[in-house]
């Protein structure tokens, strides 16, 4: 079988289900393999269900054997994907990232899984996650750290590390994160990914609800803007009950994302307040997307707003999030126990809440000028795994909230935003860009980063040491 296989977009696998030149049980094969042969070496997944993926595996290949116009089955249909560990599949353990509980069977399907099995997705298993879903790596004592397939040293970052790792080494072609401070982003960042935060309100989080005030949202990791775009008009819209909502728009992504914008003004920065400049390499990205943007024709200005004042309430928000759930202080890794413990006030959380929506304010409205603003995904390129373990929890926060400064603000915003692989590191670790929208408008920065893959060709991206 083809070797790049394994590494072809979601959307061309597709086009070759429909033509019947692979059967989703040869893909589903193909890819269990690879995760017993390597997943090893990246802790990538936290379960693999074998028996029923080959069980669907084997019902949609008759089903594809028996349709005459394929075009009529789901987006998707026989794509092999797997789902986030913070996130139920009926009949699989939920264990969020923790061992102490990796038998806990769930008896239902949390919404976006509803939305997947209706695309005609066949589900491998569940993706590693921090625990609790609380830091951007993978390091829990009680589960294997998630390593990053472009070099096993260093993190694939976190949450959605396992799901970005399994894709960047080919285990997957597809899958769904979720984005609460970047966690979709910033595993897109260390493994060479495209990584799309939607806007607060476009996915459903049924049949729960608001969770960091709103700050956190479900997402896409993919090889291609078009994969992330196919699987954002899969797991968009309104459940009935849902806290925030969108309109979706009146064509889907997928058919947007191919067309040009218009001349866009586009804002630029290499530094943030109150954080400092991007590590060179990282400055670099952001120049060159620049230089490519002005010349297709877009305005750019360099600016950026001050997120000073986002800082403390993001960080006692997020902590105040370590309160909730029924998990005993005894299963808890350190760093957990220790943001729970010196979690704030329910005053101060309130207070916290007003605050941010108050900044958020101030933060949209620079938006009134521009159409997109481009930035470095993260201030420092992916970080080696344990790099930060022997530093105290206090410190090892402190370390976070630097590294993934560029991203938290449009969590607590609510706006659109995509990480692009733009590029590499000297030793050879993807780095990138982050293009953030209107709110509401993923169509433009799904099409400016359209715009981008044509050159940059980041799809080609896979790690050189894997077959």
């Amino acid at each position: 079988m083809d070797n790049n296989l394994p590494f072809t977009s979601a959307h061309e696998l597709e086009k070759l289900i429909r033509k019947k030149e692979i059967s989703p049980l040869e893909l589903t094969e193909l890819y269990l393999q690879r995760i017993d042969d390597m997943d090893a070496q990246w802790g990538s997944f936290a379960h693999v269900a074998h028996d029923s993926a080959i069980k669907d595996a084997h019902v949609k290949t008759e089903i594809l054997g028996n349709t005459k116009n394929t075009q009529e089955l789901p987006t998707f249909f026989g794509i092999p994907t797997a789902i986030k560990d913070l996130y139920s599949v009926k009949g699989m353990p939920t264990a969020y990232g923790n061992g102490f509980i990796k038998d806990n069977i769930a008896d239902f399907d949390s919404g976006i899984v509803t939305k997947i099995k209706e695309a005609g997705m066949i589900i491998l298993g569940k993706t590693a996650t921090s625990e609790l879903g609380s830091l951007p790596y993978i390091e829990s004592p009680s589960v294997p750290p998630c390593r990053n397939p472009y070099n096993p040293k260093y993190t694939a970052g976190g949450s959605s590390g396992g799901a970005a790792a399994a894709v960047a080494g080919g285990l997957i072609p597809v899958v769904h994160g979720s984005d609460g401070g970047g966690s979709v982003r910033g595993p897109a960042f260390c493994c060479g990914l495209v990584g799309l935060k939607p806007s607060r309100g476009r996915i459903s989080s049924a049949p729960v609800g608001d969770y960091l005030a709103g700050m956190a949202t479900q997402g896409c990791l993919s090889r291609s803007v078009m994969d992330s775009a196919m699987l954002l008009d899969i797991l968009s819209g309104y459940v009935m009950g849902d806290p925030y909502w969108l309109d979706n728009p009146s064509e889907s992504f997928a058919s947007l994302v191919t067309k040009n914008p218009p001349s866009l003004k586009i804002a630029f920065a290499t530094e943030i307040l109150p954080f400092g400049k991007a590590d060179d390499c990282l400055q670099k990205q952001v120049k060159d997307a620049v230089d490519i943007f002005a010349d297709m024709g877009h305005k750019l200005t360099e600016g950026c707003p001050d997120f000073s004042s986002i800082v403390e309430p993001f960080k006692i928000i997020w902590q105040g999030s370590m309160v909730q759930g029924d998990f005993p202080d005894a299963i808890l890794s350190p760093m957990n126990l220790w943001l729970r413990k010196t979690a704030p006030s329910l005053r101060e959380y309130l207070n916290a809440v007003h605050q941010i929506q108050v900044i958020s304010r101030q933060i949209v409205a620079f938006f009134a000028d521009f159409d997109v603003l481009i930035l470095p995904t993260y201030l420092q390129p992916p970080i080696k795994v344990g790099e930060w373990a022997s530093l105290s929890s206090e410190v090892t926060l402190d370390h976070i909230i630097n590294w993934i400064a560029p991203c938290p603000p449009f969590n607590a915003t609510g706006q659109p935003a995509i990480a692009l692989p733009t590029g590499f590191t000297d030793s050879g670790l993807p780095i990138g860009i982050q293009i953030v929208g209107k709110p509401k408008d993923e169509t433009t920065i799904l099409q400016l980063a359209y715009q981008l893959e044509q050159i940059k060709q980041w799809q080609k991206y896979r790690p050189s040491s894997i077959d």
